[in-house]
C-alpha cells in the first residue's frame, strides 16, 4: 500500500510508452523522445492542483470567465539524467525556470555526491517539480529536497518515471511533505543499487554512453 501522496500514474499512454521505453534494443534518439513525452504527461498530472485566479477575457464574441495561475513554477533536474525530462515539460510551461543541480551516486557507497548547483541566492518560485527519472535509493532526490528547504522552497514535488520501493519508502519518510509522482513503481534494487526491472541507466540510454 502506497503512502497517499505517491501518486503512480495509470494513464494508459504512459504505461504504453513506457513499456517501449523499457526495450533494450531502443536506440537514444528513441529513448530520449519517450523520456520527453512521458514527462510531458507526468507533469499534466503533477500540477492538477496549482492554484488559479478568476480572470475575464475579451473573446471576439464576448467575455469569457476563465482562469490563470496564481503559482510559478521551478523546474529541478538532477543531472545528468533529469535533463531529458526538462524540454518537453518547458514546453508546456515555457515560464518556468530551471535550476540544475548535480549530484552523482558514489558506486562503492551508494550515496549522493553534490558537485553542483545552480540556485538563485533566494526562491523565486512557490513549486518546485524535481526531474529525475529514477527513483533508486532515494538517496539524491532527499539530498536535493534537503537543498531547496534549505533554500527555502516551500512546496516541492518529485516527478520521476520509475521508482524501487526502497527509493519511495526513503524519500517518504524523510520528506512526507514532498508528493511523488511515477509512472511505475518496480520489485526492488538489485545488489547495485539499479531498479529491476527498470530499464537500465537512464542517463546512458540518454546520451548514448552505456
Amino acid at each position: 500500500m502506497l503512502p497517499a501522496n505517491v501518486f503512480v500514474s495509470g494513464h494508459p499512454l504512459i504505461q504504453h510508452k513506457l513499456s517501449i521505453l523499457r526495450d533494450k534494443r531502443i536506440e537514444p534518439k528513441k529513448f530520449r523522445e519517450l523520456i520527453r513525452e512521458i514527462s510531458i504527461l507526468l507533469a499534466y498530472e503533477a500540477t492538477a492542483d496549482l492554484g488559479l485566479k478568476p480572470v475575464a477575457i475579451e473573446t471576439p464574441l464576448a467575455t469569457a470567465q476563465c482562469a490563470h495561475l496564481t503559482e510559478t513554477i521551478g523546474l529541478v533536474p538532477i543531472l545528468r539524467a533529469g535533463l531529458g525530462m526538462v524540454e518537453g515539460i518547458w514546453e508546456m510551461m515555457p515560464g518556468a525556470e530551471v535550476w540544475h543541480i548535480g549530484l552523482f551516486r558514489d558506486e562503492r557507497t551508494l550515496r549522493p555526491v553534490q558537485y553542483y548547483n545552480k540556485l538563485p541566492i533566494a526562491p523565486t518560485v512557490q513549486v518546485c517539480l524535481i526531474l529525475d527519472p529514477m527513483l533508486a535509493t532515494g538517496g539524491s532526490a532527499v539530498a536535493t529536497v534537503d537543498i531547496l528547504k534549505q533554500w527555502g522552497a516551500q512546496r516541492i514535488k518529485y516527478v520521476g518515471i520509475i521508482g524501487a520501493p526502497e527509493g519511495v519508502t526513503r524519500l517518504h519518510k524523510t520528506h512526507s511533505d514532498v508528493a511523488i509522482h511515477l509512472a511505475a513503481v518496480d520489485e526492488r534494487l538489485n545488489e547495485i543499487g539499479y531498479i529491476v526491472p527498470g530499464l537500465g541507466d537512464a542517463g546512458d540510454r540518454q546520451f548514448g554512453t552505456g
